[in-house]
């Protein structure tokens, strides 16, 4: 088991590691839609699961793969209905990879965020 560190992976808020290599496998904690500079959360779930994605995507790059190779995505959202919209920015995302998915209502989220995505890819 590897803990995957890198200087454009912003630290974890708790105790937890954004990101462990086992077995030619990245495993993702999950990710706030939380910008990683201004440390803002964007008010729309549109924007917001762009961000969560993005970071995702991060993550997966620093630790040498790609958005390509990711073999699962949970997706947490604060609301059933945000699932339309969510599904929208995510299929825009990854194009004709299709990762599989499950994306599970809950409450409320940390910091009063609509979604979080936690994923599973292989190491290029």
């Amino acid at each position: 088991m590897k803990f995957i560190k890198s200087s454009g992976i912003p630290k974890a808020n708790g105790h937890y590691s954004p990101c462990i290599e086992h077995n030619g496998l990245l495993y993702l904690s999950g990710q706030l839609p939380v910008n990683p500079v201004s440390g803002t959360v964007p008010d729309s779930i549109e924007e917001q699961t762009d961000q969560a994605l993005k970071n995702v995507e991060t993550i997966v790059n620093e630790a040498g793969s790609s958005k390509k190779q990711i073999l699962q995505m949970r997706v947490y959202i604060s609301n059933i209905e945000l699932w339309g919209k969510v599904n929208e920015r995510y299929s825009a995302f990854f194009g004709d990879h299709k990762p599989v998915r499950s994306i599970v209502p809950t409450r409320e989220l940390h910091f009063g965020c609509f979604i979080e995505i936690e994923a599973v890819a292989v190491k290029e």
